[in-house]
């Protein structure tokens, strides 16, 4: 999430009640999480297992929870409980608006565009021109969809991240990470019924230009979907992925979190995305692996009764 405007760190440190400790002059241009952190950025931290990464990482500002080395530049906001402040910048700088009509005054829709009665438009959406949003379909605050957007019926586009913070020291094990990021739809998107579309935790979730998607497809929050892309009916995939320009995934492939599918890949359908698949190549099974591999595969394995029968005797 980018502020409105750079933020001092003297100020945040005081708003969160926080040690400042290194670059005492720094400004803050926005809060994200590990996986999308930029320069200038805010990223909390709350246990020593992730310190080295998050210091290391491209943030600028770490709220953190112990005091530690700090490379020159950067700086450390120390506090007792570091998710707790990372919650406190989201609510002052995102707060909760409820919605109080089906289109927000806030909205911002295109010319020529088509809104089916029935859909609602959240605070501070933009829709581009010659769109068309069908029935029921659900736009939630801060999205922005292009120009030649088609949405169908019950399609959910900017819910809430599947997110949390996990202790297993506190009676609520599972704490919410509240979602301050959004979701960007490129031009000439067309996405179907009943899909859900995860905003970003603290980023972006975006689908590309030109891509396509069938009905009862998912996209988990901060993924980044390349241009023209086309997914069939039930896809799922999980947070943080990056999917390159030209993929085609087939019906009910799921892909786990955090990795990269390069341009131009086919998956085949009901296949399982574990690990990174390379560019241009053809995939299938679980875990998905080369299409003519798998295949041989197969073929080997339906001759394992015949080959044993041979083994015995």
């Amino acid at each position: 999430m980018r502020f409105p405007s750079p933020v001092s760190l003297e100020w945040m440190a005081n708003f969160l009640g926080a040690q400042l400790i290194g670059d005492k002059q720094g400004m803050a241009t926005g809060i994200n999480e590990i996986h999308k952190v930029e320069e200038g950025d805010l990223v909390f931290v709350d246990h020593p297992k992730y310190y080295d990464a998050c210091i290391r990482s491209r943030a600028s500002f770490i709220i953190i929870n112990k005091v530690v080395d700090v490379p020159p530049g950067k700086a450390l906001l120390v506090v007792e409980q570091p998710f707790e402040a990372y919650l406190r910048i989201v609510r002052h700088f995102r707060p909760f608006e409820p919605a109080v009509k089906p289109i927000s005054d806030s909205a911002v829709i295109g010319k020529r565009t088509t809104v089916y009665p029935g859909a609602f438009i959240g605070h501070h959406v933009v829709i581009g021109e010659d769109c068309i949003i069908h029935p029921n379909v659900t736009i939630l605050d801060h999205c922005l969809i292009g120009d030649r957007v088609i949405i169908q019926a019950g399609t959910v586009i900017g819910s809430d991240a599947f997110y949390y913070n996990t202790k297993k020291d506190r009676e609520v094990w599972y704490r919410k990470m509240e979602s301050c990021g959004r979701v960007v739809i490129e031009d000439d998107v067309e996405i179907g019924a009943g899909c859900t579309i995860d905003r970003g935790v603290s980023h972006d979730t975006r689908i590309g230009k030109g891509s396509k998607m069938d009905n009862l497809i998912h996209i988990g929050h901060d993924t980044v979907v390349g241009r023209n892309c086309l997914f069939a009916g039930q896809v799922g995939i999980a947070g943080a992925v990056e999917i390159g320009n030209g993929v085609t995934l087939w019906g009910q492939v799921g892909v786990s979190k955090t990795l990269t599918i390069e341009d131009n890949v086919t998956v085949f359908a009901q296949s399982g995305v574990g690990g990174t698949l390379e560019r241009g190549k053809i995939y299938f099974g679980s875990p998905a692996e080369e299409a003519s591999v798998k295949k041989r595969e197969l073929v080997w394995i339906k001759r394992i009764p015949e080959l044993w029968k041979k083994v015995v005797g």
